[in-house]
């Protein structure tokens, strides 16, 4: 059941959708040639005229029987599924411990959400477009037994983004950004409460390439990010003409507020101390209120991360007899009211004194009295976080001046393609009708078969003289040469030779020439992979933004150290709390975000596992014989994910102890041997 719209509501929702049409009219001709370059990957068939009239007599296209998909080729060449790993770098000397933790968590963050996929759709997005985009959320849904949310990141497709037309630079240079996410009927009831009956899918073209139909329960969400005055974002949800979500700042914290007593509304299963019955204050009863202050403290402890409800004190109840209660849902325990406002809480309330992980004290509440003479509890209050970013990172292909996304490989070698399907069809028919041809006069009644002394009888001279065989061979000298031209220089203009696709490489004549020739290939593909490693530096350093801002509870963290052994840790947010001199507290976000170049060799496990089989051999480890090195070469081995190498180092480190055993116990041996008399001499004098 649909209410009626406020003229606001409606102002807002007519402004989003003329941005969306402005967009679209902007690249309209872009998301054509997005479709096209998808065609054309996947092996079209079409050719494409190359004179007036070179179409079938309907008017419609040629098509080939035969597609050598040389697009396919070269983009399968560049892709790699190596996800480039963070690195951290620290601005401050105090804050290397923080920065390895962060790195460890981000290397975590990797493992758990499915970059994998991400990454492999990626690496064939980006070619075929010229970009694609990352976008970073906070699900608050999430929820285990002891944390509350956690984060998700999605890949979108060109196709999915309608940017701010003449805006070229970069999307956080936008004044806005809409997104189109393909969705469900049943997803938007459940994630809005909200029931669409209007019409379907308004954008079916997302999901997909040409061909794709509009379903009866697809919906296209649209959400709309814009850079308010104070430098925040705001947030704006609709499908089709029904508004779904408007949030003035959305990365700010929001809690529901009582409308009566401003109170923050507890938790289900939040304990909260009971209202107790008005009464004089006098001296005794503010001590006793202190004392209470600090028990409900122990009470209220979930609301530390909770956040705070924006005041400045708490009101506390004298009555000690008085036990809290839990709150189960419904009405403002405390007033009454059963109205909520949510509202953005630009502090949090600290009820629990702490320390941090670099030691900063946070005092956490403590008691006092209001101007009335109230007690009350004065909580610690501390900054939330907020990104203040568009939560969109662009990976581009190549960057080019002018252009929101970056160069497509597809464009660039577009002709050839088209020219090698036409060559591919003109050898088919060449080789088709090659055979051979007879020819017989018009009257002859001849019969042509196996059988041997066959009669014929022919009326005239001429008639004989018309009889003839001729062989068409299909000569395709030209054409193959043309043809293996045209590849090479498709090849030549993405830059990829021979030893980059692990293919026959005449031109080099010894290892050191392969790996120089597959080198020079791999510097005119270096800008690909310099815009791929900024865009995953850009999304680290988002990704720590948003947990920075809303994970609240400790999460675990585990690597493998320089033995190989795993630690455990945690990432707190609240160890990059900072103070300042004037004591006001601020979040400690000064990181460089980058990534480990080394890592692309890493993740060659054979090449990896063959070096370091040559470093124990040369003796880079130390003696090859020795135990201890044999430890340190199999932890290596480990480390590189060697089948078997952890049992390998288990019992060589077995080994290890029982050698130091037995070194012990000679030692002790040859102690005792020492110490005993040279009975020897007075037997000989005897």
């Amino acid at each position: 059941m649909k209410g009626k719209r406020q003229p606001k509501a409606e102002k807002k929702l007519k402004l989003w959708q003329q941005r969306l049409a402005m967009s679209n009219a902007a690249y309209s001709a872009e998301y054509a040639r997005m479709d096209r370059r998808e065609r054309i990957y996947n092996g079209d068939n079409q050719l494409r005229p190359l004179v007036p009239g070179d179409t079938r007599r309907d008017g419609g296209a040629r098509k080939t029987s035969h597609v050598r998909n040389i697009v396919f080729e070269n983009v399968e060449t560049q892709v790699s599924s190596a996800i480039p790993q963070p690195k951290v770098t620290p601005r401050r000397r105090e804050d290397e411990g923080l920065a390895q933790v962060l790195e460890h968590f981000l290397r975590n963050e990797l493992e758990r959400l499915p970059f994998a996929q991400l990454n492999d759709l990626a690496e064939r997005t980006v070619p075929i477009q010229g970009g694609v985009a990352f976008l970073v959320e906070w699900d608050n849904r999430e929820r285990t037994h002891d944390t509350v949310g956690t984060q998700v990141v999605r890949m979108l497709h060109p196709k999915q983004l309608a940017p701010q037309p003449g805006v070229f630079t970069s999307i956080q240079d936008m004044d806005w950004i809409i997104v189109k996410i393909p969705t469900t009927r049943d997803a938007i009831f459940r994630e809005y409460g909200i029931w669409v009956e209007e019409d379907g899918e308004s954008e079916p073209q997302v999901r997909g390439v040409d061909g794709v139909s509009t379903q009866e329960d697809a919906l296209t969400r649209y959400v709309g990010y814009e850079r308010n005055p104070q430098g925040g974002i705001n947030r704006y949800c609709w499908v089709n003409d029904t508004p779904l979500e408007d949030l003035e700042d959305y990365q700010a914290r929001r809690q529901p507020v009582c409308r009566q007593c401003g109170r923050v509304r507890p938790l289900p299963g939040q304990l909260v101390q009971q209202p107790a019955a008005p009464a004089q204050p006098d001296v005794e009863e503010q001590l006793r209120a202190q004392a209470a202050g600090q028990q409900l403290a122990q009470t209220l402890a979930r609301e530390t991360m909770a956040g705070g409800g924006g005041l400045d004190s708490i009101p506390v109840e004298a009555d000690l007899d008085r036990a809290p209660r839990e709150y189960q849902g419904g009405a403002c325990p405390w007033c009454g009211c059963e109205e909520f406002d949510d509202q953005v809480q630009e502090y949090e309330q600290v009820l629990l004194p702490m320390v941090t992980g670099k030691g900063l004290d946070i005092p956490g509440a403590t008691p006092d009295l209001d101007e009335a003479g109230n007690p009350v509890l004065r909580p610690t209050l501390i900054p939330f976080y907020k990104p203040g970013v568009f939560p969109i990172v662009l990976q581009r292909s190549v960057s080019v001046y002018g252009q929101l996304l970056g160069n497509s490989d597809v464009d660039m070698i577009a002709d050839q393609q088209n020219t090698i399907n036409r060559l591919e069809q003109k050898i088919i028919d060449r080789l088709v009708k090659a055979g051979t041809r007879i020819t017989l006069p018009d009257n002859a009644s001849l019969r042509v078969d196996s059988q041997d002394g066959e009669r014929w009888y022919i009326g005239s001279a001429a008639d004989k003289a018309m009889i003839g065989v001729y062989d068409f061979k299909g000569d395709l000298e030209y054409e193959l040469l043309y043809l293996s031209n045209v590849y090479e220089e498709a090849r030549q203009i993405l830059g990829i030779t021979d030893s980059f696709q692990g293919r026959a490489d005449t031109t080099a004549t010894s290892g050191k020439a392969k790996e120089f020739s597959a080198a020079q290939a791999a510097g005119r593909l270096e800008s690909k992979r310099v815009m791929k490693h900024r865009a995953y530096a850009d999304l680290f350093r988002m990704m720590f933004e948003f947990w920075l801002a809303y994970g609240d509870e400790p999460r675990p963290v585990t690597y493998k150290d320089a033995q190989g052994h795993t630690q455990y840790q945690q990432f707190n947010r609240y160890d990059f709390l900072e103070r300042d001199e004037d004591g006001a507290y601020y979040w400690n976000d000064q990181f460089l975000f980058s990534v480990d170049t080394t890592d692309t060799l890493a993740n060659n496990r054979e090449a990896m596992w063959q070096e370091t089989r040559q470093n124990l051999q040369t003796g880079a480890f130390g003696d090859p014989a020795a135990t201890e090195t044999l430890i340190l070469f199999w932890t290596k081995m480990e480390q590189l994910h060697y089948p078997g190498a952890g049992e390998t180092k288990q019992a060589l480190e077995h080994r290890a102890q029982r050698e130091a055993r037995m070194g012990e116990e000679y030692l002790l041996t040859q102690g005792n041997r020492e110490k005993m008399p040279d009975q020897s001499g007075e037997e000989g004098r005897k």
